[in-house]
């Protein structure tokens, strides 16, 4: 029972007999395996591995049907510290964990939400499966996660997301028959991820289950009717227990017009579960699939997609004000003058600007991709990234996220860090002592855009974001 914990064991065991809980102690007493998602927006998988390789000594493997992921063959603590782990070229993710936006299989014109979204890593790997093009919403309730959701949103370098606080179950309030795909990994009891969180053990009960499920059921009717008549939903968990499972699903496939959609996953796994105890339960749930962690070697997960094939009643809408902000294009009055001067100060061509939209909010004038739209701005936490900030004297200072994001584009006022020294000044916060000209700077090192800087009289003073400072950065 080590590990487990005795209620978790007995379900184990009653679910999928002895030998799967022995398999499961084992698991649980073995080290995590630790994977990788490689950022497709800024790298490759083979470039990533490369570099793992030379700079760190770190083996990686690829795997099988995932395209963008990476097996580190032995768990590092360096990667997790690495520079490019700062600066969004990978995702540290579990196997089981990136399934769920593939299967989803979001297209560049899509419109779609992430209901449950922190801490961004499925956020984050739909936005770089729709190239950072289409409508990507990322919605969280607790709002210590959404600062989370949005370092990760921002650290991957997303353009096309907003992100929402919102309570899951109310969002079909303010969409109605809107989304083309929605995700909803939806809170849950997690026995999937023991190995990663032993405390489960010793809560878990079935109670807990049963009040999650009742959760699970409001955030999937409130996902039926935010998403279109013939639009798809990707439910999934990482847990193992059918009341959070098949016994939801099944409920919402007597209630709705859904479907089941068959789907097939590149890891092992088994069909939905549709017979338990004395519960009906619906036997199109053989199209689900489960994971199973001592299997997987990596989070229990349980999947399935479902299709809306009819009308659902609407909730009624909220009232609430509309704001004034507004998105605009490259040329509005007010922000043609920001565009050119970021023009003329980083040599970006004038026509990379008209690829997104802008919108101007206190002291940050942020960017999203020319797609992007909503009716309801004032409702959003945040909407793209900070392409800029304007000091007390209304100036532009170019921030660390644009200048990520257009790298390719950057030509002029380019200053290449040249010792280990003058990284550690950078990424710290500190000036790097250079007599330089009084302007405004892009900061690169080893061909990766690390963010931006100001020349003054004692040297280049560094604007790299603090909310990075702080992760104890391993430089070799």
């Amino acid at each position: 029972m080590e590990g487990l914990g005795t209620n978790v064991y007995n379900y184990i065991e009653f679910l999928f007999g002895g030998e799967a809980v022995k398999k499961y102690i084992d698991f649980l007493n073995r080290e995590p395996v630790q994977y990788i998602r490689v950022n497709t927006l800024k790298t490759s998988k083979e470039k990533t591995s490369s570099f793992l390789k030379s700079y760190y000594g770190i083996e990686t493997e690829e795997i099988p049907g995932l395209p963008v992921a990476l097996k580190v063959m032995v768990k590092n603590d360096i990667i997790s510290r690495s520079l490019e782990h700062v600066i969004g070229e990978f995702y540290i993710q579990g196997l089981s964990s990136m399934i769920p936006p593939l299967i989803m299989a979001p297209k560049e014109d899509d419109i779609v939400l992430d209901l449950c979204a922190s801490p961004g890593s499925k956020t984050t790997g739909i936005g770089e499966l729709m190239n950072n093009k289409g409508i990507l919403l990322a919605n969280e309730i607790q709002a210590e996660r959404v600062r989370t959701l949005i370092f990760n949103v921002e650290r991957m370098n997303l353009v096309n997301t907003g992100v929402l606080h919102y309570k899951g179950e109310l969002l079909s309030k303010i969409y109605n028959n809107y989304f083309d795909k929605i995700l909803v990994d939806a809170p849950c009891s997690g026995l999937g991820i023991i190995q990663k969180r032993g405390e489960v053990g010793t809560w878990w009960n079935l109670e807990k289950c049963l009040g999650l499920g009742e959760l699970q059921f409001k955030l999937l009717t409130s996902a039926l009717k935010m998403v279109k008549e013939g639009g798809e939903i990707l439910y999934s968990t990482c847990t193992m227990s059918v009341e959070e499972n098949e016994m939801v699903i099944s409920k919402i496939l007597r209630k709705f017009p859904v479907e089941v959609v068959d789907i097939e996953l590149p890891i092992e796994s088994h069909p939905g579960i549709t017979k338990y105890k004395e519960e009906v339960i619906d036997p199109r749930l053989e199209k689900a699939r489960r994971i199973l962690p001592w299997e997987a070697d990596s989070d229990g997960f349980f999947i399935v997609k479902l299709r809306k094939t009819g009308e659902i009643e609407a909730s009624v809408p909220f009232n609430f004000k509309k704001g004034d902000l507004r998105l605009v294009d490259h040329r509005n009055k007010e922000v043609k003058p920001i565009l050119r001067f970021l023009s003329d100060t980083f040599g970006i061509k004038e026509e990379v600007f008209t690829r997104y939209k802008y919108l101007k909010k206190t002291n940050d004038i942020f960017f999203v991709n020319e797609d992007w739209d909503d009716a309801n701005l004032s409702i959003f936490e945040m909407i793209g990234t900070r392409l800029g900030k304007f000091d007390k004297r209304d100036e532009l200072t170019f921030h660390t996220q644009g200048a990520q994001i257009l790298h390719n584009e950057i030509t002029r006022n380019i200053y290449e860090i040249e010792t280990e020294e003058e990284l550690k000044k950078y990424i710290t916060g500190g000036i790097i002592k250079k007599d330089v000209p009084l302007q405004q700077y892009v900061i690169k090192f080893k061909g990766y855009v690390l963010g931006t800087a100001v020349g003054g009289k004692e040297g280049i003073k560094s604007r790299f974001p603090r909310s990075k400072r702080t992760q104890g950065i391993f430089l070799l």
